[in-house]
Formats: C-alpha cells, sequence, structure tokens
C-alpha cells in the first residue's frame, strides 16, 4: 500500500512549488481529537480539476492552505484544500473557502524517522465540494489491489465500510462539514499566532 507523508513533499516539486510551510500538531477540543496537519503554499502556479458540479475547480497553487484532519478511532484522512477568499457558512464569516475536500481511506497512521506523520493508504477516495459533488474514486485501484492479493478481505471490506461512513457523515450535510473544517482552520491559525512554529524535522 502507498504511504503519504503529511507534509506532501512529492506534491511540491512536481507541481513547482518552493516556499512552503507544514505544521503538525495534536489537538483534543470539543469538536475533534486526533491529529491535525497543515501545509500553506506561499508560491507555484495554480492547477484546476474540472468537477460535474463546481466546474473548474482549484486544488493547488500559492495562497492555498490545506488542512490535513486526521480523527481518533477512524480510518479516513481528510484533506480541506482552502482558498484565500472569504466566506459565510452557517452564518459565521470566515476568512478562507474551502475549494474542495479529499478524503482518503487509510489502513493506519505512521511516523516517518524525522517525525512527520504519514498515512497508509487504502487506495479508495471519496472527493466532494460545497457545491454539491460527491464522487467515489479509484474503486478501480482497490479492486485490484484485493484481486493481487496486497489487501486482504478484511482490508478491502474495511475500506469499504469506512468509504459509507465518510458518505453517511461529512458528505450528508456539507455546509456543517465546511463550518467543522473551518473552525479546526482558525483553531490552527490561532495557534500559530500564539507562537505555534512550523514543523522541526528531527535528522534521521
Amino acid at each position: 500500500m502507498k504511504r503519504t507523508r503529511l507534509d506532501r513533499g512529492s506534491w511540491w516539486s512536481h507541481n513547482h512549488i518552493t516556499h512552503t510551510q507544514y505544521y503538525q500538531m495534536r489537538v483534543d477540543t470539543a469538536q475533534f481529537h486526533g491529529l491535525l496537519c497543515l501545509v500553506r503554499l506561499f508560491d507555484g502556479e495554480p492547477f484546476y480539476w474540472d468537477l460535474p458540479i463546481a466546474g473548474k475547480t482549484q486544488i493547488i497553487g500559492a495562497g492555498m492552505q490545506w488542512l490535513q484532519l486526521l480523527p481518533d478511532n477512524a480510518r479516513h484522512a481528510i484533506t480541506a484544500k482552502y482558498l484565500p477568499k472569504a466566506k459565510t457558512v452557517c452564518g459565521k464569516e470566515y476568512e478562507n473557502s474551502v475549494s474542495l475536500w479529499y478524503v482518503d481511506m487509510i489502513e493506519n497512521v505512521e511516523y516517518d524517522a524525522d517525525g512527520v506523520a504519514v498515512f497508509v493508504d487504502q487506495y479508495l477516495d471519496v472527493i466532494f465540494t460545497p457545491a454539491g459533488d460527491v464522487i467515489v474514486d479509484d474503486r478501480d485501484e482497490l479492486d485490484a489491489a484485493y484481486a493481487s492479493g496486497e489487501l486482504s478481505e478484511s482490508q478491502y471490506n474495511a475500506a469499504l465500510a469506512e468509504c459509507d461512513t465518510v458518505l453517511a457523515t461529512l458528505c450528508k450535510d456539507i455546509e456543517a462539514t465546511e463550518q467543522f473544517c473551518s473552525e479546526l482552520l482558525v483553531y490552527a491559525k490561532e495557534c500559530i499566532k500564539n507562537g505555534l512554529q512550523p514543523f522541526q524535522y528531527k535528522k534521521s
């Protein structure tokens, strides 16, 4: 199974991004218990996906922030991709607006030798947008991994069950999900304002 580092270094070189900041923190609040990782992008040309409802949707580029959430006792990783544009959600004004969410079904969370969190990807993903897109992606990769023996039957069924959970919770009320994520982005930004430093990599 593929391992994905939460600092997303491979994405940046591929998209000619050279200036980022990565934050990684444990969060225990009334609304969320788990790992929160934030990447701020300071350069790079915008890149877009064309989605059925939202249309041309930016996923990367200067000024964006990627909020990544790994909830305790769950087998998925949420990435909310934020644009530097204000938006009102559930009657509250936020400084940034979500362009889309990308949710990976995962096996588990690990840590590399330098301390960066890593999730082990189970291939299946859910993509959704504030406009109402809800897309289950890479089912073919999940099926191929099961057919080849890379995934056991229990791992295969767990990925499908987790996908159903994401669809029934995060995608059921997208505005509520947007408010939930935006509140956590505000929380992370307050931590940074109060002195939280970009992630300090350990020497391997």
